[in-house]
């Protein structure tokens, strides 16, 4: 049993170490998803012209542009896999799908939690969010299970959809409505951090836990899930 979950985690490790390898050398986050995610905020910050409804709007802003740059980190993060035959390869070689699923994800949930820095500091600015202490803590709080739940779904359903035709018509199809706990209990908690509306900052707390619960559940699932629905 240990040498089992000892084998998990190291093809974990070398996947998750593959995925960021091959990000920090194409720059495909660096130079088209945060731009993109960056771009997002400011055409909100435009159409949203009204101080007031910024400042409410801007934890729910936040998330969106996640959860629309998580879909072009899936897509490229599979079509790599899915271009040479490499996930096909790794599964004919007996590598573990839980080691797969479990590095995947980790490199998925790194790149988004830079993102998500960066769209945090941009509501800030743009939309003129206040921070203090306590806040800080719960945003960050927030941060860790919620980009954990969006990294696990997103190498579930990208796995998924790898395989198959209109995969990029598909995934957000099958992403969108799965992911839409994180966008609700993400952003209330957000809202509590950044006191919008003015949302005390205990109003948040019950909401990280709903993100926990989410977390875990496509983390238990996910694991087990992964190896059958990529065979089919």
């Amino acid at each position: 049993m240990a040498t089992g979950a000892t084998s998990i985690w190291a093809t974990a490790r070398l996947v998750a170490a593959k995925d960021l390898r091959v990000e920090r050398r194409s720059r495909v986050v660096v130079n088209q998803v945060l731009p993109f995610a960056a771009l997002v905020m400011v055409l909100f910050a435009f159409a949203l012209d009204a101080d007031a409804v910024l400042e409410r709007t801007a934890p729910g802003l936040v998330w969106l542009g996640t959860i629309f740059s998580l879909l072009i980190v899936v897509q490229r993060s599979f079509a790599i896999e899915t271009a040479d035959g490499a996930l096909d390869a790794l599964r004919v070689a007996g590598v573990s799908p839980p080691g797969i699923f479990l590095g995947k994800s980790i490199a998925l949930a790194v790149q988004l939690f830079v993102l998500e820095v960066l769209l945090v500091l941009l509501a800030i600015v743009l939309y003129e969010s206040e921070l203090d202490a306590a806040g800080a803590v719960l945003l960050v709080t927030t941060l860790v299970p919620a980009t954990t739940g969006l990294a696990f779904v997103g190498t579930l359903y990208g796995g998924l959809a790898a395989g198959t035709r209109g995969r990029e018509t598909l995934l957000p199809l099958l992403l969108f409505p799965v992911v839409a706990p994180v966008l609700i209990g993400a952003t209330r908690a957000t809202e509590a951090a950044l006191g919008a509306g003015g949302a005390a900052t205990d109003e948040g707390w019950p909401w990280v836990g709903m993100l926990v619960i989410f977390a875990a559940l496509f983390g238990v699932g996910g694991t087990l899930a992964f190896g059958p629905l990529v065979e089919e």
